[in-house]
């Protein structure tokens, strides 16, 4: 969508509708030659996240073609990728992990319902406008998760490369029980794991700048750069072909069925339904979390707009079509997005081509990775989500707000301690009771009369005007029942430490709300006020606020005045004290 308002009401609902109208040759070249490098990155990173989901290869091929097309129809980024993703494939391990055995029918259809579950929560989500909610997750704890799971990750990794039998959620149990079975290594699988992930590092990093020293043309460079996962798989399965390693003990991919995604249904038990709905909840917040971010950074950037409403429709209806495809829950993932953008899409319509280029690939290309070890996908995993990890979160909330510093650390320490839910359970409670936090304390500043203007400032930060019988405090806060009684307090301690306050004036220019409790504080503050002949005026009250407080009691029984400037106050109630002391000076 974008920046334009649509013509026709569908065209909200459905955006395909709006950019298909433009759709011209030029756009097409444009979005064939980026899926093309698009299909070359995800053949085996799919492969990958469904093994990280604890499911069969093919099922990350699946999961990134209905979806794909379903977001190209109803989403609104013009370059977000949709499909498997490192986080929520973690997440849906370790989830219906508790559930199901790896490897049964049960732990697949866990995995559709899951998808099913998340796909619905996200419309309902869309449909009712409610994306705001996502909002309570903060950026820090975010990051704190993120960079924790990122560690999970690559540490639940860590048995493919070294050839062991291992398990465990929490990092604790990952690192105790690799450390049981390193009499299991198998040497041969740690060299292929090694040199992968090697290479891998090495292209993410060099390959580029190599290219383009060599003068190779952009397109060719971006094709080569892309694909490193690609010649990482061809000639580890070639290795491991030839010299016949699977004999050797290298575990590999083996059968992959040859057909489109089939037809699938999620399990729909009470018991099931029961055990994922609340898993299904905090994944559908998180995965929409990070794809907004990333949809809305690539719109900045070419000055279109998303629609966070209609994002959640989007990603919902590609969570519901994982679900009967044979799939687990999606997003809007971060690497494929950045290739996607960088190779020159122009519209969702790259998704659906690249959709076509995977159905492809489902049906002719999957015999040829029968030999591929599993240690090579599993490299292409770690070295994928090693880029998330960022430990640098820490520093920069320490230098600027403990209170976030320790929502980052706890989130982390939790996350790794006690797992990927229990992280994101905390997160979000970490995140709801730090703004809970700030807002119960909230800035109050004493002020007074800049010389020679009509502007008030912090009686502490400027030189002002004061006097002793008038007190002035400005709220920069809404007021809400989590800070109403630190509000009464403040004032009750500052009219009680000396006696010549005879006015107390109440600037609420930064107010945008005043709810019930703070409403019956305000009353009691000026009950206060009252007995000790001290008059409760308002200044600056914004029109929204003031319509409320004319339907209350509050107006009828304010021991003094409403103002509408600080200014007009200060004349009234400081000026005229102070010319007089003046004169008798």
């Amino acid at each position: 969508m974008t920046e334009n308002t649509m013509s026709h009401p569908l065209h909200r609902f459905v955006p395909i509708l709006d950019w298909g109208r433009r759709y011209d040759r030029n756009a097409l070249s444009n979005d064939l030659i980026a899926s093309v490098i698009v299909t070359i990155m995800l053949i085996p990173q799919s492969l990958a996240y469904a093994l990280l989901a604890g499911l069969p290869p093919e099922a990350g091929i699946y999961a990134s073609i209905a979806p794909i097309i379903l977001y190209a129809i109803f989403g609104t980024s013009r370059a977000l990728a949709v499909g498997p993703v490192a986080v929520v494939s973690l997440l849906t391990a370790s989830t219906i992990g508790q559930v199901a055995e790896q490897g049964t029918a049960g732990y697949a259809v866990a995995a559709l319902t899951l998808a099913f579950l998340s796909g619905a929560f996200l419309v309902l989500l869309g449909v009712l406008r409610l994306g705001f909610l996502a909002n309570f997750l903060s950026h820090p704890v975010i990051a704190g998760f993120i960079t924790a799971s990122g560690i999970l990750i690559a540490a639940s990794q860590l048995k493919h490369i070294l050839g062991v039998s291992a398990h465990g959620h929490t990092l604790p149990e990952m690192l105790l029980s690799i450390a049981q079975h390193l009499n299991e290594i198998n040497w041969i699988t740690v060299v292929i794991g090694v040199l992968a992930a090697g290479f891998l590092f090495w292209v993410r990093g060099n390959l580029k700048p190599l290219l383009n020293k060599l003068g190779t043309g952009p397109l060719l460079t971006d094709l080569l750069a892309k694909g490193g996962p690609v010649f990482a798989v061809v000639a580890t399965t070639l290795a491991v072909w030839g010299l016949n390693l699977g004999e050797e003990g290298v575990r590999i991919v083996g059968d992959v069925p040859q057909s489109l995604p089939p037809l699938t249904l999620p399990g729909l038990s009470s018991d099931l339904i029961g055990a994922l709905l609340l898993p299904a909840i905090l994944i559908s917040i998180i995965g929409f979390v990070e794809s907004v971010s990333v949809a809305q950074t690539f719109a900045a950037r070419k000055r279109q707009r998303i629609d966070p409403d209609q994002e959640l429709i989007g990603l919902g209806a590609a969570n519901l079509g994982a679900a009967f495809t044979g799939g687990f829950p999606v997003t809007g993932g971060f690497s494929r997005s950045v290739v996607n953008f960088d190779a020159g899409a122009e519209t969702p319509a790259a998704g659906i081509f690249t959709a076509v280029g995977l159905a492809a690939a489902a049906v002719a290309l999957t015999p040829l990775v029968y030999f591929l070890p599993k240690a090579t996908l599993a490299a292409t995993i770690i070295v994928a989500v090693l880029a998330l990890v960022d430990f640098s979160i820490l520093r920069k909330t320490w230098a600027y707000s403990r209170a976030d510093f320790i929502a980052v650390a706890a989130t982390i320490l939790l996350t790794l301690g006690l797992g990927v839910e229990v992280g994101v359970a905390s997160g979000v409670a970490i995140s709801v009771l730090l703004h809970l936090y700030k807002t119960s304390r909230p800035h109050v500043a004493e002020v007074g009369l800049v010389p020679g203007t009509q502007h008030f400032r912090n009686i502490h930060r400027h030189e002002v005007e004061t006097v002793p019988e008038l007190v002035t405090l400005r709220v920069d806060e809404s007021l809400y029942f989590v800070n109403a009684r630190f509000l009464e307090d403040l004032i009750q301690r500052r009219v009680t430490t000396g006696c010549e306050v005879r006015d107390v004036v109440l600037m609420f220019s930064a107010v945008n709300e005043v709810d019930y409790s703070a409403l019956e504080s305000l009353e009691a503050i000026n009950s206060r006020l009252k007995d000790m002949r001290v008059g409760l005026h308002l200044s600056e009250v914004k029109g929204p606020v003031m319509d409320r407080l004319q339907r209350s009691h509050l107006i009828e029984v304010l021991n003094g005045e409403i103002f509408l400037s600080q200014y007009d106050a200060w004349q009234k109630f400081g000026a005229p004290i102070e010319v007089a002391r003046s004169r008798q000076a």
